[in-house]
């Protein structure tokens, strides 16, 4: 991809604790039902799917096992493609989905590869967003279609609290308006284009989630992390809620189809 995500910023506990708190295989919250709802009503069995930002495979493997389609994942770290291989693996999915690590630039396939074009919580790392979309627009057949669910900012300036939340992540975001992704699909020449809000459901997600990290899930977060990781990623969270409250972190989807 073209104005690409930074490697090496999913260290192991950070890979960890996301896992404990949202399910073996997912770096995104929902797990398989976010998924599924991501995909919506596109009937993508037998289809060939790219997962841009594939992380440790769980999506993955919902894509093959339970939506019927044939996936290739690709990803910046090879830590994390080695984790998703082993529970491709497990999983008995091998022959459905395959791992690909790639370096930041153009996507390494050839024009119209794939049927649809899946992702969550990638391109809101991505800088150059019109140059991702252009590259997902090409490497689609016609007809094809492009789905995302991902963390987008609200339209005013970062505040303290947003940029304190940046600081206890530690990843670089290059988040844009639910709006503004609309509007470089269009220019990429994507058609039918759909923007939906989440609606505040991440919101109370993540305050149940918040509860949890300081209270059941607490002790396995120390024995997991140390204590000092620990207390990190619950300040994180509850910075996160926060920012959500705010509206200035706005999680929603995007859908959209190349002509035909």
């Amino acid at each position: 991809m073209s104005g690409e995500a930074h490697q090496d910023e999913y260290h192991d506990a950070m890979v960890d604790m996301l896992e404990l708190i949202w399910g073996e295989g997912f770096l995104a919250p929902g797990g398989a039902e976010l998924v599924k709802d991501t995909v919506g009503d596109f009937d993508i069995s037998g289809k060939r799917v790219l997962d841009i930002g594939c992380g440790i495979g769980g999506g993955d493997i919902v894509l093959a096992r339970d939506l019927g389609a044939e996936v290739v994942g690709i990803d910046l770290e090879p830590p994390l493609i080695d984790r998703a291989r082993r529970y491709v693996e497990a999983a008995g999915l091998e022959d459905r989905i395959s791992f690909k690590i790639v370096e930041a630039g153009p996507l390494a396939f050839p024009d119209e590869s794939f049927d649809v074009v899946y992702s969550s919580g990638a391109f809101t790392q991505i800088d150059d967003k019109a140059g991702g979309f252009a590259e997902v627009h090409r490497v689609l057949r016609p007809d094809g279609i492009f789905v995302v669910y991902d963390w987008m900012r609200g339209p005013d300036p970062y505040s303290d609290d947003m940029r304190y939340w940046f600081e206890l992540e530690g990843l670089t975001y290059a988040m844009e308006t639910l709006e503004r992704h609309g509007e470089l699909l269009r220019e990429a020449g994507f058609l039918r284009v759909e923007l939906e809000d989440d609606g505040g459901w991440y919101r109370q997600r993540c305050a149940e989630e918040l509860e949890e990290l300081k209270g059941p899930l607490r002790a396995k977060l120390v024995e997991l992390l140390g204590e000092d990781q620990a207390q990190h990623f619950i300040e994180d969270w509850r910075a996160m809620l926060v920012v959500l409250e705010k509206r200035e972190l706005r999680p929603g989807r995007y859908r959209a189809v190349k002509a035909g």
